[in-house]
């Protein structure tokens, strides 16, 4: 993989990522952790999908690399909403003590 292919999927995962923030609400940092949450959210989206038996929606390919959109970014927004559950539950936990 040459480093323009890094640069696009770095790309491609924050876009994903920062979609997934604007749906759930909930951002655990700046662009690289969208980018983090889009990357993650790919790979839980397509393990999703193939478990469900869903059609691959709005692919792109980068280097011979195929990225789901759609389900990248429901895999994202999974994330993202176990994410918060953990944070805000250990931030009750902080404000009650």
């Amino acid at each position: 993989m040459t480093i323009m292919g890094l640069v696009l999927f770095v790309i491609v995962g924050a876009i994903c990522g920062a979609v997934a923030e604007l749906i759930v609400g909930f951002s655990p940092g700046g662009f690289f952790a969208s980018a983090v949450v889009g990357f993650l959210g790919a790979f839980i989206g397509n393990w999703i999908a193939r478990e469900v038996g869903a059609p691959g929606v709005l692919a792109v390919t980068i280097e011979g690399h195929s990225i789901e959109i759609v389900w990248a970014i429901v895999g994202a927004i999974v994330l993202l909403l176990v994410l918060s559950l953990f944070r805000s539950a250990g931030y009750r936990r902080r404000l009650y003590y």
